[in-house]
This record gives C-alpha cells, sequence and structure tokens, in this order.
C-alpha cells in the first residue's frame, strides 16, 4: 500500500468502533515480534493535559541529547503527528510500510475468537514498531482513553504519569471521579514510580491506594499555596504569568527550585502540565540514573509546542485555535483567554462531537463571547450544530448555525475586526478542519506540519531521525 491507502485502510477500522481490554491487542503485538518490549517507556494517562506533558517530557528529553519517540492521541491536523521521533512526524513511506506489514497479521486475528482489531490498536501497534525499529532511546506514550483497559497498558513502563483527573466519557469510565480516577490509576505498575497533578481528594485517594498497593513511591504536583503533610513526596509550582506570550512559572522540586521558566504553550494550566514533567522527569533520574541537566530541562520546555493547544494562528483580528472538549479543559480555556488576550469582542466558534458534554463546554464559555457561531464536525461522531444552543443553560449572546467548519470560520472572521478574538474550540476534530493556510500571514505558515516537524529542540541528537 501507499500512504494513502493505508490512511484509508486504517481509517476503514474505525467502524469496529472501540473495543476496551487488551487481550486481542497482545496477540497482534506478539505476532510483530513485541515491539513495545524492546522501548524504555514514560506511560502518560489523564482526563486533560496528557498531550502537553508528554510532549515536554519527550523535548526535555531530547534536549538532554536521547533519540526519543513520542505517542499522541489525538491528531490535530495530520495523522502522523501522532508517532514522532525527535520531533519529527513519521514519514508517509514508514508509515504505509508498517500498515501493509501488520495488515495480514490482522486480518489472520479478525479469524479468530479474538475478533478484529480496531483503528486505535492499529496505530498503536504502528507506533511501538516505528520506536522498536528507530532504536530510540526513551518512548512517551499517551493513553488513548482511559487507562486499565487502553490499548497502551500493554508497556511496562519506567515511569506512570496521571495528569488530572475530571468529568469525561462518563459512559466507559464511570460517574464519578473516585471511578474515573480508578480506571486511570490502572497504568500504575510495580517498579515504576508514579506522578501527579491530581489535587481534588477523592481521586487522589485512590491514586495513592494503588501507588502503594503497587508499592512504587508516588510523587505529588501542587500548586505552591496547598500544602501537604511532610511524608508526602511533593513537587510544587507557581504561576509567574505571561510575558511576551511566554507563560512563565517557577517549580520547586527536592532537588531544587527551576525559577522563571518560560513556555510557549500558554495558560496557567501548562504550569501544571510542565511541573508534572519536571516531576517525571526527575522520578527517571532518580530511579534509573538518568543524566538530565537542567539546562535540558528549560530548554525541552521552552521549545516544546502541540497544536490546537491555545495556538495562535494570526493576528488583526487574532485567531486562536484550542481543542477544549470538556468542562475542565474549557474552564483552562476561558482563564487562559481572560490572563492572556486582549480583545475588544470574543467571537466563539464552538462545536462537538458525542460522548462529551455540551452544556458544560458551553455555559462554561458562552458567558465571555459577544457572538457564537456553532458548527459540526466532518466525522460520524460530530455533534450537530443545533444541539449546542439547546444545551445550554445560560442567556446565550447572539449566535449563528453554520454546520461546516471552513464556513463557520469564515463567518467569524468575516465579522471580526482587527482587535477582535476569534477562538475555534470544542473539540480536536473541529480545529483540525480548520483551513489555516487561508488565514495565516506569510510569517506563520505551518511549515512543521509539512515538512514533518512538529518543534526543533537543542540537543545532542535534535533532528536525527535515521529515516
Amino acid at each position: 500500500m501507499d500512504y494513502s491507502r493505508a490512511v484509508m485502510y486504517m481509517q476503514g477500522l474505525k467502524r469496529f468502533g472501540i473495543k476496551l481490554g487488551n487481550e486481542r491487542f497482545e496477540a497482534l503485538l506478539e505476532r510483530l515480534g513485541n515491539p513495545h518490549h524492546q522501548l524504555r517507556i514514560i506511560h502518560v494517562a489523564g482526563t486533560n493535559g496528557k498531550g502537553s506533558t508528554s510532549t515536554f517530557i519527550a523535548t526535555v528529553l531530547q534536549a538532554a541529547g536521547y533519540k526519543v519517540g513520542l505517542y499522541l492521541s489525538p491528531y490535530v491536523f495530520n495523522l502522523r503527528e501522532r508517532i514522532q521521533v525527535n520531533g519529527y512526524m513519521i514519514p508517509e513511506a514508514d508509515f504505509a510500510r508498517l500498515v501493509t506489514w501488520i495488515k495480514p497479521h490482522i486480518e489472520e486475528l479478525a479469524q479468530t475468537p479474538l475478533g478484529q482489531v480496531t483503528e486505535f490498536e492499529l496505530k498503536t501497534a504502528v507506533g511501538f514498531s516505528c520506536f522498536a525499529e528507530q532504536r530510540v532511546d526513551f518512548a512517551v506514550i499517551e493513553v488513548g482513553l482511559g487507562g486499565r483497559l487502553d490499548a497502551t497498558n500493554v508497556v511496562r513502563p519506567l515511569v506512570s504519569v496521571i495528569t488530572s483527573i475530571g468529568w469525561d466519557h462518563m459512559d466507559r469510565l464511570g460517574d464519578t471521579l473516585g471511578k474515573i480516577a480508578a480506571e486511570k490509576a490502572g497504568i500504575i505498575k510495580p517498579c515504576a514510580p508514579v506522578v501527579t497533578g491530581v489535587t481534588e481528594q477523592e481521586p487522589l485517594e485512590v491514586i495513592r491506594e494503588h501507588a502503594q498497593r503497587a508499592g512504587v513511591p508516588l510523587t505529588e504536583v501542587k500548586p505552591e499555596r496547598m500544602v501537604v503533610p511532610p511524608p508526602v513526596r511533593t513537587v510544587h509550582w507557581q504561576d509567574e504569568g505571561v510575558y511576551r506570550m511566554r507563560q512563565r512559572v517557577s517549580v520547586r522540586t527536592t532537588d531544587g527550585v527551576y525559577r522563571h521558566l518560560s513556555l510557549r504553550l500558554l495558560g496557567k494550566h501548562q504550569c501544571s502540565n510542565a511541573a508534572v514533567a519536571i516531576a517525571a522527569i526527575e522520578a527517571l533520574q532518580h530511579a534509573y540514573r538518568v543524566e538530565i541537566p537542567e539546562s535540558a530541562i528549560r530548554i525541552g520546555l521552552e521549545h516544546a509546542t502541540l497544536p490546537g493547544r491555545i495556538q495562535i494562528i494570526r493576528r488583526s483580528p487574532t485567531l486562536l485555535l484550542d481543542g477544549a472538549h470538556n468542562v475542565s479543559a474549557a474552564q483552562c480555556l476561558a482563564q487562559a483567554i481572560q490572563d492572556t488576550f486582549r480583545y475588544r469582542r470574543l467571537i466563539l466558534v464552538l462545536g462537538m462531537t458525542r460522548g462529551h458534554d455540551p452544556r458544560a463546554v458551553v455555559d462554561t464559555l458562552a458567558p465571555l463571547a459577544s457572538h457564537i457561531v456553532f458548527t459540526q464536525p466532518n466525522d460520524p461522531r460530530g455533534r450537530p450544530a443545533t444541539d449546542l444552543p439547546e444545551a445550554s443553560t445560560v442567556s446565550l449572546p447572539p449566535y449563528d448555525i453554520v454546520p461546516s467548519v471552513p464556513d463557520a470560520v469564515e463567518r467569524a472572521m468575516g465579522m471580526a475586526q482587527a482587535d477582535d478574538l476569534v477562538c475555534v474550540t470544542g473539540s480536536f476534530y473541529v480545529v483540525g478542519e480548520v483551513p489555516v493556510e487561508r488565514w495565516q500571514t506569510a510569517s506563520r505558515r505551518i511549515a512543521h506540519i509539512e515538512e514533518g516537524t512538529i518543534y526543533a529542540v537543542p540537543g545532542e541528537n535534535a533532528g536525527d531521525v535515521s529515516h
């Protein structure tokens, strides 16, 4: 298969839906030579922040001179964003070759009682196989859904990370924060230290219990103002605001204080994600004597970028993209908008998929807006645009219904003036359909997506992908 046929084949597996549980996936990986057993893995779960935290960890390791694989879920603009080595997306030729190699094994398994491999399982198998072929020093693996029954949970991690616990996917993960935390904590394994940014008492107690049961140390990451009993291993962070469109944060650990760290990823929530990443790096250092100097932490955090996370596409008017799809993410976006941007009017372009609570997201963001354009992603899971205003329980500003995402962005930008802020949000599927090149100025072209580069980090092996 060439690349386009490989993508079509993979997307054709969507019809089999999501199947939690790993017996089938383990059988597939065994046929492939168990590539995941060849990897040194940092495993990252959480309701929100796991993509940013995974990227922070990967860029720090790369800045320290290591060759690093990064597996993300989901992608925004390009399917190959999911599988990266040293900040470069997997080449189309390698993607097609690996899918072609795995396909016969999928077809053979489909004839057994284990049944049909899913789209996510195939993506994960391609990622593991790519990283094993590339002989990466470390692989940072982001969980897809939950943790306990997620396909990525076949790994044997060096460090397990749980970024946050919030209300999302309750139909699959449970209807209390404790139940959701139990699913996320399913990634905790013996011999692998645990780091968490969870601060709410109910889910935190669940994570503590799982860590204690596994006999592994737990590091809790909290804002500076939160005090914990002395026996608890803790990392604290303090938000220092935004300076020249860089988020600033200081982080205090048992090893010392990292002062005035600079982040390209904007929003107070990224301070927590960066602190969780530092805690994971220190856990790696302490448990396995991995050498990572402070300079690599500073450089790695500063260079980390990620599509669709408070991503500024242009100015005058400002066009902002963020994939906030649940109430916690919407609250983070709302705070970031108010803390970071100066604008006359906020015009929202808002679309969502099924499986997420539309009322919570609309009610959180609508009070900030002067106008809303409700839209719908072009995906089988796309929620009809008309559902969104109907779900709201707050007083809405004037709004339009424009089902096509490109047309909705066109409508919003058409009504915006130079000092307005247009924010496209509600789903990564919506953000991914924004015709970015249509709205970017020449100085803001997304060449990194076109050329295969997500980020470039100075380091001994930076840019060396050996494809």
